[in-house]
């Protein structure tokens, strides 16, 4: 097997190793040039020679140049080994907030905050953020229909986690449910209805309070008497 050279300190292709190794997406020669203050021909040339090096040397991984890039990959020989691997990761177990909310956002994406907020009762923007940094749900634009405000939806990392080849892919959640009204919540909370229909609501309450302020003021226009709370304002002045 061929030995790989070994590399001095202040190497540039050292550098480029490093570069790559933390890069997620392919990655110009001429942006790595920039970095390294030489020519984008140069740093051309050093990938080309990094990239036969390792497939030489039959390592467990190699350089490939796509997409105007270069990027590290695992060598195809070893893809059902990495995969059981990245299948097996619990350093990132996610609590129950976190599924939840991924939940609502695998299902209803793209889903703004204020949606994902309206549907599991609660505020879940820091949830959101924690699925953003563990790459689980990414930011996919904005809404203009509420005022610009960030809409989000899975990532590709989110399928490999849970063996999906797509999101047409995820299990229909209501045959798991135990009983039809079990059923019906759980199509009003994915359908997002339950959000129109709360507001709804909420404005038909609101609007029948005012109609019954209004009728008991006709009916007894000389009346002075507020309620404030469960106390009267004669009550409440002493």
């Amino acid at each position: 097997m061929t030995e790989l050279e070994q590399l001095e300190p202040d190497s540039l292709k050292g550098a480029l190793e490093a570069m790559l190794l933390v890069s997620s997406d392919p990655v110009s020669a001429s942006s790595l040039a920039a970095i390294l203050n030489v020519a984008p021909g140069e740093v051309a040339s050093l990938l080309a020679e990094l990239k036969v090096e390792y497939e030489e040397a039959n390592r467990g991984f190699q350089l490939r140049e796509v997409a105007g890039g270069w990027r590290l990959f695992t060598h195809p020989a070893y893809h059902d080994q990495v995969e059981a691997f990245v299948m097996s990761w619990d350093t990132q177990k996610l609590s129950q907030a976190a599924l939840e909310t991924l939940a609502v956002i695998a299902y209803h994406q793209p889903v703004t905050r204020e949606t994902v907020k309206g549907i599991r009762g609660v505020n879940s923007d820091g949830v959101i953020s924690s699925l953003v940094d563990k790459g689980l749900v990414r930011e996919m634009g904005r809404d203009p229909q509420r005022g610009q405000a960030i809409i989000y939806g899975t990532t590709s990392a989110f399928l490999e986690k849970f063996g999906l080849r797509s999101t047409r892919d995820l299990p229909d959640l209501e045959q798991f449910a135990p009983d039809e009204q079990t059923r019906q919540y759980i199509r009003e909370r994915l359908s997002g209805r339950s959000i129109s229909s709360t507001l709804e609501e909420t404005d038909r309450d609101l609007e029948d309070e005012r109609d019954l302020i209004d009728t008991e003021a006709e009916e007894d226009p000389d009346a002075d008497l507020v309620i404030i709370g469960n106390a009267t304002d004669e009550e409440f002045d002493e």
